[in-house]
């Protein structure tokens, strides 16, 4: 009897789009989950008459799989950032070690933080077994239909794999949205900054919505702006949806559906990790920062209701005192959105250059924004542009610094500093907006009021400082003056 190519435990929904997935590329998959009946469900209802097959013993779904056995976890990680901590995927992992055999795979496909995936690595590599963390991106449709999975282990357990990932992910231009990032948790810290990259991304874009709310668009005038820019340069999956969303209507108020939700939203964590890291790394990632501390403000939902009658500020409505022509408004709006999209992508770049750096990664950047051009939430047609930045330059400092976002963020800067400036003078929060302008600028400034912050730091803790006219390492302390509290 054949054995069959692909284990999958974990049966969610991605879980079972994902086996589909890779049943339809004419893999032969076996399918093992905690709760049976949903096994049941599932093998009795879409992967019905498929090359898929259920196991309620975990060491006969084991036994079913060919040599090297390649099997997918997607099961819900709970550890956070102590590398100490075990989980659902460590006990699942824990389970499967006695019933493998040497030069098997596992393979963690779940929101892992990326030090597991590192301690997971070594561990079962003294075992004799191979490991990969990998991060899988695009939602359910994007797991049934084609994601963008980016993988991180030894270049052997990458072999093992590869022929179904690459089978099974998005494709653009012909090309695999897949491809090894590097070895331990290398590819589970590229999709925790692709997620926090996407948090800066879907903020930006609800600030520019907040600014044509006020200034009183509907619903459908939003949803012609948003397509009418997902034809142009800032064609995106995510402009794309937007533009969807506001053409929804809400059966039973006939309001847009999105005028009825209420203004409180989620996270699930890898935005945290990725201000967490980047703090670690001293890597600025104001935007994605700004990003996620919305979500948190979003959340205090009433404390926001009892603060909107005590405290005071301009009436949003005052955004119409300074009314731009639609027209204007809109080409305006536009710039400020696609500068400070750079901004956040030069901001994740960054932060991933750096801890690649630290980790020996080797991490290739370009790589890492083309396989992001299909299946994944940001998929966007200015990662080629990325791509194209670190083909010329594999050593760019900044993606700032690339001469063709460089020409953008000059041409769209008269517009995104008007727009900040009309936001908060009319008392439209644009915290991301603003972080992205606040980032720019501080890096373009030859020089800042650290010197002062300095010596403050020397005066009260004695931390010393560099001298501008003294050769950079050799540091001073002044004894300056005692202060007399009165």
């Amino acid at each position: 009897m054949s054995k069959n190519d692909f284990g999958l435990i974990g049966l969610a929904v991605m879980g079972q789009n994902l086996v589909l997935n890779v049943a339809s590329r004419g893999f032969k998959a076996s399918v093992y989950n905690r709760t049976v009946e949903t096994m049941k469900g599932f093998l009795d209802g879409p992967a019905k008459d498929t090359n898929i097959e259920g196991f309620e013993d975990l060491q006969e779904f084991v036994s079913s799989l060919s040599r090297p056995r390649k099997i997918m976890l997607l099961v819900k990680s709970t550890a956070a950032n102590d590398i100490n901590d075990r989980d659902a995927v460590d006990k699942v992992i824990e389970q499967l070690i006695p019933l493998l055999e040497e030069g098997d795979l596992i393979i963690d496909g779940g929101n892992s933080y990326y030090i597991h995936s590192e301690r997971r690595s070594k561990d079962l590599l003294e075992k004799g077994l191979l490991f990969i963390g990998t991060g899988v991106s695009g939602g359910e449709e994007g797991a049934l239909k084609g994601p963008a999975i980016m993988p991180g282990g030894p270049t052997e357990s990458w072999e093992i794999i590869r022929p179904v990932f690459e089978s099974i992910s998005a494709k653009v231009d012909g090309e695999p949205c897949v491809t090894l990032l590097g070895p331990g948790g290398a590819g589970h810290y590229v999709k925790m900054v692709h997620n926090g990259i996407e948090y800066g991304d879907m903020q930006l874009i609800c600030e520019a919505y907040n600014i044509f709310k006020a200034v009183g668009f509907t619903s459908d005038e939003l949803a012609k702006v948003f397509s009418e820019w997902n034809d142009g340069d800032l064609e995106s999956y995510l402009i794309q949806i937007t533009s969807k969303i506001f053409e929804e209507k809400d059966h039973q108020s006939n309001q847009a559906v999105v005028d009825m939700i209420l203004d409180r939203a989620g996270q699930k964590g890898t935005g945290r990790w990725t201000v967490m890291s980047a703090a670690e790394n001293g890597v600025v990632i104001s935007t994605i920062n700004a990003a996620v501390e919305a979500r948190i403000l979003s959340s205090m939902k009433d404390q926001r209701i009892s603060a909107s009658s005590q405290l005071s500020g301009p009436n949003q409505n005052s955004f119409n005192d300074h009314m731009l022509p639609k027209d204007e408004l809109i080409r305006k709006v536009k710039d400020a959105l696609h500068a400070s999209k750079i901004i956040s992508y030069a901001q994740g770049l960054d932060l991933m250059k750096k801890v690649g750096e630290n980790h020996s990664w080797n991490l290739n950047l370009g790589e890492i924004a083309k396989i992001w051009r299909g299946g994944c939430i940001i998929r966007a047609r200015f990662l080629n542009r990325i791509t194209e930045a670190y083909d010329r330059n594999p050593n760019l400092e900044n993606l700032m610094l690339d001469s063709y976002f460089n020409q953008i963020l000059e041409q769209s800067q008269s517009s995104w500093r008007e727009i900040v400036n009309l936001a908060l003078n009319s008392g439209i929060p644009v915290p991301a907006f603003s972080a992205s302008l606040g980032y720019y600028d501080s890096y373009r400034s030859e020089r800042l009021p650290a010197n002062l912050l300095q010596a403050q730091r020397d005066f009260f803790g004695a931390h010393t400082y560099e001298r501008v006219d003294k050769p950079r390492g050799e540091f001073f302390h002044t004894n300056w003056p005692d202060v007399i509290d009165d």
